[in-house]
């Protein structure tokens, strides 16, 4: 994660593990999975919590990866509460959106899409795995980067603090 030090102050970080999947338990273990920041922004004094999240690969249920961003938004409220937050990463969740949406909803928290893509890894399974969730921004659109060297695009939004 990269912060502008002239336009934010770091206020703490710290990394987060959630519920483990089978993948990380015997094959490649993933201690943790969420990195969270809390910023102050130098010009408004506002505070921001800010997370990059990577979910449990597709062995994995959608019911697990559910608990995972449930825990993963638990961890950074705990570094400030009622703090506008921002969590961008690999959901790993490419379809049945739908209940992902409801559960996110229900907590308070917004999910939005990318505009294209973002996994490529193959010549016939692609799909949207990286995504954006939200309490207290307004985030108009979430779009995808050139290709680079990771088998996922990058993504890049804006965000507003909601009104």
């Amino acid at each position: 994660m990269y912060v502008k030090d002239d336009r934010y102050e770091i206020l703490h970080t710290q990394v987060f593990a959630v519920h483990k999947s089978l993948h990380d338990r015997v094959l490649a273990p993933a201690h943790e999975r969420l990195l969270a920041v809390h910023l102050r922004d130098r010009d408004s004094g506002d505070s921001v919590l800010v997370g990059s999240f990577h979910a449990a690969p597709l062995t994995a249920s959608n019911s697990l990866r559910r608990k995972q961003i449930a825990a993963a938004h638990d961890g950074m409220r705990s570094l400030a509460p009622d703090t506008p937050a921002i969590m961008v990463g690999d959901f790993n969740y490419p379809w049945f959106i739908n209940g992902l949406e409801r559960s996110l909803t229900t907590s308070g928290y917004t999910l939005k899409r990318s505009t294209e893509p973002t996994y490529l890894r193959y010549k016939f399974f692609t799909g949207y795995f990286d995504f954006v969730t939200s309490t207290g921004f307004d985030i108009e659109r979430v779009d995808v980067l050139p290709a680079g060297a990771s088998d996922h695009r990058a993504i890049s939004l804006e965000a507003e603090r909601a009104a």
